[in-house]
């Protein structure tokens, strides 16, 4: 199979813990360009804190994509152009803030370039360190939110949150898509809404088959991406219920996982378009 298209999570699947891309990395990548293969940075991140890593790879010089906030936007990085969007309602984001406050746990979202809290919690200040946007903590977190978002997240120690993540994906079922991007991070966005379904859309318009697609992923917001490629991969440091899924397990993110795969999967059979 000649592959046509990479999709990449970002944090510990192409990024090492010090949030850098390996050489051996980055050079399969850019060769993987060179020979005509998009390459697509698939995170739960918004799309402000995915841009440096896209300038690192070189996406817009090769027409590559970003897909952000877990599928809620798909950026050309070429032409800057936003192919697909999507928004929860100042409503929804009300319902999930009260939600929060009954299950105890702490909120953010985004707006504009700012992540948007009405709490000092040690799990926005991590996600303010993975992203690069600054916190604005505001008295009232809904006053916060004049205007619809991508997603917000509830967040707070793993154990609790998964408790909680249990409980509203039954009871929101119908109304959100409910996933984990990290043990301490549970993200809401429209129903229907994740990676895998944006992913879907891409290829649409770039004309390629979700065979020709390998998605590679290590959390569980990464699970329906990695069941919709034509490869689904999981990195070696994924829970075990996601290598279940995966059509095939690489290496760990510290030891080069995304360059193995990229190397003997892509580059030594792909056709020069």
């Amino acid at each position: 199979m000649s592959y046509k298209m990479i999709v990449l999570d970002l944090d510990d699947t192409l990024l090492r813990e010090d949030q850098t891309i390996s050489e051996r990395t980055k050079q399969a990548l850019m060769e993987a360009q060179e020979k005509g293969v998009k390459v697509v940075l698939a995170s739960g991140r918004p799309t402000f804190g995915m841009r440096a890593i896209a300038e690192e790879l070189s996406l817009a010089s090769y027409g590559s994509f970003i897909l952000s906030f877990n599928g809620g936007k798909i950026i050309n990085c070429q032409s800057s152009e936003e192919l697909f969007s999507s928004t929860l309602s100042v409503k929804a984001v009300e319902k999930l803030y009260e939600l929060s406050q009954r299950e105890e746990v702490f909120i953010h979202t985004y707006v504009g370039d700012e992540i948007i809290t009405d709490s000092d919690n040690p799990y926005t200040t991590i996600e303010a360190t993975l992203t690069g946007l600054p916190i604005n903590r505001v008295n009232t977190f809904m006053t916060g939110v004049p205007e619809p978002v991508v997603k917000v997240l509830m967040v707070d120690d793993p154990e609790k949150l998964k408790l909680v993540e249990e409980k509203l994906k039954v009871e929101l079922d119908e109304e959100f898509s409910v996933m984990r991007s990290k043990p301490y991070f549970l993200e809401f966005t429209e129903k229907g809404v994740t990676k895998g379904t944006s992913l879907n859309q891409l290829i649409q318009t770039c004309g390629i088959k979700r065979e020709e697609v390998i998605a590679i992923g290590d959390s569980y917001n990464d699970q329906a991406m990695i069941e919709f490629a034509g490869l689904g991969v999981a990195m070696g440091n994924a829970p075990d219920d996601i290598k279940k899924i995966a059509d095939y397990v690489t290496d760990t993110n510290m030891n080069d996982g995304v360059a193995k795969v990229v190397e003997e999967l892509v580059l030594k059979t792909v056709v020069t378009n």
